[in-house]
């Protein structure tokens, strides 16, 4: 009987990981011992992911807002600080916030609007259209945003995010002054010395703000690159793709995973004889079509994966095959001419039609949407996924 299943997707249960804890062991024995129990066999190109929380919890990745305080005061001066471009997540963003408002006197908070750039909306556009606001030109002061939307919360989790980072930077023993605006430009009216906060446009924010005259400009990705006091850090992602970890404390993304995964490929190939692909992920790159947020929060999908994982898939539309290239076939007959067609696909299929309709996206953001999905957020308690099948067609058996 031919093969009925394809790609299969696994959460895997592991221990709680803390500081110091071996991954390459836990994550190869947890994986094992899954295998054994339920059964199932491991094959060759399997691909087990690990969340980039347990890694960096397991390298003791963490900063405080006194830590990420310290580097705002050493590089923006301490004095007025624009705050641009902010995310609205109090997981996310508001340690992260806090430690901006403690090493400064005051910060000018410009929010993007009418959402932030995942998707989380402060108001939404219907409202824009009925008040005659045009987003694009528009810049609102605190009283005008107040006039014109009033007090508007979250509709998930129930937080009016203005009055809540106004408050948290009060709190902190600064000033404030909130605006609206998507130009980052503007900001300069207030201050030259900014922390741009936005996450995939990070690269050109930064160059139109020095173009325009600001004179200490850093990314969020720029604070937090080295350690303050014995602190964790990421030289290459700062604060992006930080989550809160206490009232106090940030879990930063993971540093320096790349050998991670490649010494768990090598022990799964010690103790299993198969050749399997590892890959550390983080958030998926998919948007919910309810409330309109894009998931990726974090800098990239993946910080590390092993080689195999490279690349974009090549595949036919089997749809267009059978509707056009074989319409006048059924059964046996359309099975085996595309399985044929299959067998014999060119190694790079951009441009054909034959290929239209299919994901031209990366192979580590498509397996890490599906992990994160797999995973969750909340209380799985399977922060390792095993992926079988994935690079399987119609053809195998």
């Amino acid at each position: 009987m031919s093969r009925m299943v394809g790609t299969v997707s696994r959460g895997i249960r592991a221990p709680i990981i803390r500081e110091g804890d071996d991954l390459k062991k836990i994550v190869t024995e947890s994986v094992l011992e899954a295998a054994s129990s339920e059964p199932f066999s491991l094959h060759d190109r399997d691909v087990v992911a690990m969340t980039e929380a347990i890694v960096a919890r397991a390298q003791g990745n963490y900063a405080t807002v006194d830590d990420i305080a310290a580097d705002v005061k050493q590089k923006l001066g301490g004095e007025t600080v624009g705050v641009i471009f902010p995310i609205l997540s109090r997981n996310r963003f508001a340690i992260c916030l806090r430690g901006i408002a403690k090493g400064c006197k005051k910060v000018v908070l410009m929010l993007s609007y009418p959402s932030d750039e995942v998707g989380n909306h402060l108001v939404d556009w219907d409202a824009l259209d009925n008040c005659g606001v045009d987003p694009y030109r528009d810049v609102l002061t605190l009283e005008k945003y107040r006039e014109l939307f009033g007090y508007r919360k979250h509709r998930f989790t129930g937080v009016d995010y203005v009055e809540y980072y106004s408050d948290l930077i009060r709190d902190c023993g600064a000033e404030v002054e909130v605006i609206f605006a998507n130009d980052a430009r503007e900001i300069l009216n207030y201050t030259k010395n900014v922390i741009h906060c936005d996450i995939h446009t990070r690269a050109r924010t930064g160059r139109i703000l020095k173009a325009a005259g600001g004179e200490r400009v850093f990314g969020l990705h720029q604070i937090m690159t080295s350690p303050v006091s014995g602190s964790g850090y990421n030289e290459k992602y700062g604060l992006l793709g930080s989550n809160k970890a206490t009232e106090d404390k940030v879990k930063l993304f993971p540093r320096d995973c790349q050998d991670l995964v490649v010494s768990i490929q090598q022990e799964f190939l010690e103790k299993t004889g198969k050749h399997i692909e590892v890959m550390v992920y983080g958030d998926g790159a998919f948007k919910d079509p309810i409330g309109k947020i894009w998931e990726l929060a974090d800098p990239v999908v993946s910080p590390a994966y092993t080689a195999g994982l490279e690349g974009t898939p090549n595949e036919l539309k089997l749809k267009y095959l059978a509707d056009n290239d074989f319409a006048a076939l059924s059964g046996d007959a359309l099975r085996d001419a595309i399985k044929d067609e299959i067998a014999k696909k060119d190694s790079d299929l951009v441009g054909q039609m034959a290929s239209e309709g299919t994901t031209p996206r990366r192979l580590t953001d498509l397996i890490g949407s599906l992990c994160d999905l797999t995973s969750g957020s909340g209380d799985k308690g399977t922060p390792i996924v095993l992926i079988q099948g994935y690079f399987d067609n119609y053809t195998a058996e």
